[in-house]
């Protein structure tokens, strides 16, 4: 615990960011750990497998975290005290705008399930989860340079994979068209 405890809870602390999270999930890890400890192949590094536990806990209490609220009842303090009611600006989309993302909501996700494994957990733990080059490579028992080549690879397939409907979008709103 002594060894590991510092490289799991800067981890949990970069994931979570807040410290008690942190400690949490620091303490989840090695309370799974240990009793997860008999079935320990050491296919990986101890360093690695409490790695991916750390990492797999801060996703659970990530989940279960209520979205943020804010009272829309409540009024407004202004700077010099005053409270005024909430003014709500409308920033919502038009059905046109939603309907484009969804879309290419859709057609991204489509685009990543094409992947690969291996192309596609280096593009979701660097590009989508934030995880820096040396944290990937730990988490999937890779070298930087493979988590660099690998990453590499997976852009340039998305690039080909997106380029057809991008240039498409832009015939059809009138960029790309005579």
């Amino acid at each position: 615990m002594e060894q590991h405890s510092p490289v799991v809870y800067n981890l949990a602390l970069r994931l979570m960011k807040d410290p008690q999270e942190a400690e949490e999930v620091l303490q989840e890890t090695f309370i799974s750990a240990f009793r997860a400890l008999p079935r320990f192949e050491g296919r990986s590094r101890l360093g690695t497998w409490l790695y991916r536990i750390a990492y797999n806990a801060a996703l659970m209490r990530l989940r279960k975290r209520p979205a943020p609220t804010e009272s829309l009842d409540e009024p407004v303090t202004s700077e010099n005290g005053d409270q005024m009611p909430r003014q709500l600006v409308d920033w919502g989309s038009t059905p046109d705008d939603l309907l484009l993302k969804r879309e290419l909501r859709t057609v991204l996700h489509a685009a990543l399930d094409t992947l690969p494994a291996t192309l596609r957990s280096v593009f979701v733990l660097r590009d989508i989860e934030g995880l820096s080059t040396a944290e990937t490579a730990e988490v999937l028992s890779l070298t930087e340079t493979n988590v660099k080549v690998r990453l590499h690879r997976a852009r340039v397939a998305l690039r080909e994979r997106l380029t057809g409907y991008f240039a498409a979008s832009q015939t059809v709103q009138g960029i790309g068209g005579k």
